[in-house]
């Protein structure tokens, strides 16, 4: 079988070695590079229950479960640990709240850790875009192929299914089945196929080199500013001995291009202001990247994953919002189940089927009738 995945981030890196694992031939076309959109610039946090009591707590359980195998099973070193979890608060300005001595010294005195809210049984992390690397690299093992350009066109055959993409409007790659995965560019494919809305929900993003300074603490701040405002940074330490701090602060309109996306100077000057307000670790001459990225969200907040409603080999996963990392395993699995054997059995995916955010089409409700 026959398989094109349009985008090479991890939800489509997933698809892609879950669909190599099953004998299909795959292949993925993305448009700049791999890991190179918020696949590359997330958080990449991973919670075992954090979804319980909302539709996405199985497949959150089923990919934390793949998270924790997939280092060995595909034999790559992506920067997959375990952490611990806190929760705290802080007020800019504010004179020292604990002693020093704390168990968590790396803080600054006035943050105030509040309470744990993972264990290292229950929250990880990994590196974003080595893991979606690793994934890509252990499908093209499989005998995937990875084609640099841009889907102009999804080809049809006389019957009107799927037979293909067309790539940079002139090669054609034939398939049987067309995946489509590119995050909030998603929406492009609208021109081609029935598909729901797909937003972009964007958040900027500090990588500090912090070495063994910050422990594997992840931390998820209520950070009152001079204003009075709120904000929620999240701060990840990483594997390599960087450390990913992260706050979604303004909504500019997605660029048609992933290439064009450049952090907003204010939001990132903002950033970095908590940041030194955070821990003497976050010091700005300790920046190694400012960035930004746009995360796909849909009107129900929850993903799109499965058939293309009345188009015989169209598929869809997308709309993750900041999930993405943590989902992308269970999601490949279930859509490689889903195209290869016509039904997913690891994650039942009608909470996500695509056609619950469409209108109504009358050939379907007669068939439901009949």
């Amino acid at each position: 079988m026959r398989v094109v995945v349009c985008g090479g981030g991890v939800i489509g890196a997933s698809t892609a070695y879950f669909l190599s694992r099953r004998g299909a031939e795959v292949t993925v076309v993305e448009r700049r590079a791999v890991a190179c959109a918020s696949s590359g610039k997330a958080g990449a946090f991973l919670a075992l229950d954090w979804c319980a009591g909302s539709p996405l707590d199985a497949l959150a359980r089923r990919s934390f479960a793949l998270h924790a195998r997939l280092p060995d099973e595909i034999g790559d070193d992506y920067g997959y640990q375990r952490v611990t979890t806190h929760g705290a608060y802080a007020v800019a300005g504010q004179a020292a709240r604990r002693s020093a001595g704390s168990d968590h010294d790396w803080l600054s005195e006035r943050v105030v850790v509040t309470g744990r809210l993972g264990s290292p049984e229950t929250t990880a992390m990994v590196h974003p875009r080595l893991f979606t690397e690793a994934l890509i690299r252990a499908a093209q093992a499989r005998g995937a192929e990875l084609r640099i350009g841009r889907v102009t066109r999804l080809l049809r055959s006389d019957d009107g299914s799927v037979r293909g993409v067309e790539v940079d409007g002139e090669s054609v790659v034939e398939a049987d089945a067309v995946v489509i995965a590119m995050g909030p560019w998603s929406i492009l494919a609208a021109g081609w196929l029935p598909l729901p809305a797909v937003m972009a929900y964007e958040g900027h993003s500090l990588l500090f080199e912090t070495g063994a300074s910050i422990p594997p603490e992840a931390l998820f701040l209520e950070y009152q500013d001079r204003g009075g405002r709120v904000l929620t940074p999240e701060l990840f330490p990483r594997a390599d001995g960087t450390t990913y701090v992260a706050l979604s602060t303004t909504q500019d309109p997605l660029p048609l291009d992933p290439a064009d996306v450049s952090p907003d100077p204010s939001a990132i000057d903002q950033l970095e202001g908590i940041c030194e307000g955070i821990s003497p670790a976050l010091a700005r001459d300790r920046i190694v990247a400012r960035q930004a990225c746009y995360r796909p969200v849909t009107q129900d907040g929850l993903p799109l994953i499965g058939k293309v409603p009345d188009l015989t080999g169209a598929y869809v996963a997308t709309g993750h919002s900041v999930w993405g990392v943590l989902n992308g395993p269970a999601t490949g699995e279930a859509m490689a189940e889903l195209i290869v054997d016509g039904a997913a059995t690891t994650t039942d995916l009608r909470p996500f089927d695509p056609a619950r955010l469409l209108p109504l089409d009358p050939r379907r409700l007669r068939l439901s009738n009949q």
